[in-house]
């Protein structure tokens, strides 16, 4: 969400500059006021919430930007800030930014190049899994021999500055993406340890912080052993990485399998295919509607690894996109339970196109639909049984989630539980 930009200007004292101040300006001000005519006039012509269709280098007027860059080169304090590269980014990404799609974005090299490195699992940056927790930007947990382990930040630590500037009232991934950074550089955290409000000021150093895209271990012993397989992201590696993974799973010896999607904010739509088909052995995934084209249906491949082996899967509000994907077909063609809350509702499907220079535009395509019909934007995902894990359960090495799914493949007992869920980000 944009922040409100509010320009203030000083009233400078009338006593002490009197005449002098007046007198400096006046010519400027009659200059202006010309300018200013010529610019409404170009803003009339080119029309106000005009939807523009076919060429619009034939259609628009963009004399507008022209007449603004020639007033900034002319009249602006500090002209040697003028970077054209920088404007041309900033006006590409304000047009990309008018739609008001937080998912269709203008990206400059570095955004491309941070987003490919997270797509392959690997970030550069301090290393700590923050949440929006009641508003504010809050450590849910620092990953071991990172950054921030090694600068004392601990979970429930609220982050209140970053680089000195205050974050309150911003998103979390705003907040995210001002502490990112290249590898050797540093970033200074201004924080709060609840109950005390004294401010901790700490500069870290960034480092590259690998993701591990799966993690997977056998739950319990004997008659009570579970399969618990965590998938991070879908990567670059991530579906191989699954597939090693579950050929590991020892089936004969386990009384099921429990997916852990948990904060996985989603990635590749291929990948969820691959997902799912590794556990139906036909059926439908996902229906992906375009805009000017018949629907594509994306079935299973029919080769599954695991199709009878018990199932469930976690989600909470972190699990968005391709994991919401995943979800969904799993709860629709009743192979898996689906234990945890309502997850994202991120619904829609971007395509990335390569532009000149390095930049890429992230841009909304489509949407996709269940296999049975579900809109996944609207709502997400619904839990068959809802249940949810407190930030304090979470710090005490509590998981009633898996604890549910453990029961549930021990004993087909439905759980009860709360009705919110949260969604972190590595960084």
């Amino acid at each position: 969400m944009k922040q409100l930009r509010i320009i203030t200007f000083i009233l400078l004292p009338i006593v002490a500059l009197g005449l002098g101040f007046g007198l400096g300006t006046s010519y400027q001000t009659r200059q202006l006021a010309v300018e200013r005519s010529k610019i409404q006039e170009l803003f009339t012509q080119t029309g106000s919430g005009k939807v523009v269709s076919g060429d619009p280098e034939k259609a628009v007027d963009i004399s507008l930007l022209w007449s603004v860059w020639r007033l900034m080169q002319k009249h602006y304090l500090m002209p040697d800030k003028l970077a054209a590269d920088q404007m041309v980014f900033g006006a590409v990404g304000g047009m990309v930014d008018a739609v008001g799609d937080p998912y269709t974005v203008f990206m400059t090299p570095k955004d491309t190049k941070a987003f490919e490195d997270s797509m392959s699992g690997t970030l550069e940056g301090i290393g700590a899994q923050l949440d929006q927790i009641s508003g504010k930007v809050t450590v849910v947990e620092p990953l071991k021999n990172s950054p921030a382990e090694r600068a004392g930040l601990q979970p429930k630590d609220i982050i209140t500055a970053v680089n000195a500037t205050d974050v309150s009232g911003m998103q979390l991934d705003q907040v995210v993406k001002m502490i990112r950074g290249p590898k050797g550089t540093t970033v200074t955290l201004t924080y709060i340890r609840p109950p005390s409000e004294k401010p901790v000021i700490v500069t870290l150093t960034r480092e590259s912080i690998h993701v591990p895209s799966v993690e997977s271990k056998v739950v319990g012993e004997g008659s009570g052993a579970i399969a618990l397989v965590k998938l991070n992201q879908f990567g670059d590696s991530s579906i191989q990485e699954l597939r090693a993974a579950l050929d590991a799973v020892p089936s004969e010896h386990v009384k099921g399998l429990v997916l852990d999607l948990r904060y996985n904010g989603g990635g590749y739509l291929d990948g969820a295919v691959d997902l799912v088909s590794f556990f139906l052995k036909s059926g439908t995934v996902v229906t992906v509607d375009r805009r000017n084209s018949a629907p594509e249906v994306h079935a299973v491949h029919g080769d599954p690894l695991l199709p009878d082996i018990p199932m469930v899967v976690l989600i909470n509000g972190g699990s968005a996109s391709a994991s919401e994907i995943t979800a969904g077909a799993l709860q629709d063609t009743k192979r898996a339970t689906i234990i945890g809350v309502q997850s994202f509702g991120k619904g829609t499907v971007q395509e990335v196109l390569e532009l000149p220079g390095g930049s890429m535009l992230r841009v909304t395509v489509a949407r996709w639909l269940t296999p049975a019909g579900h809109d996944l934007g609207k709502k997400g995902v619904t839990p068959d049984i809802v249940i949810d894990r407190t930030l304090d359960q979470f710090h005490e090495g509590k998981d009633p989630q898996l604890d549910a799914a453990r029961v549930w493949l021990l004993q087909h007992k439905v759980m009860e539980g709360a009705k919110t869920g949260s969604g972190a980000v590595k960084i």
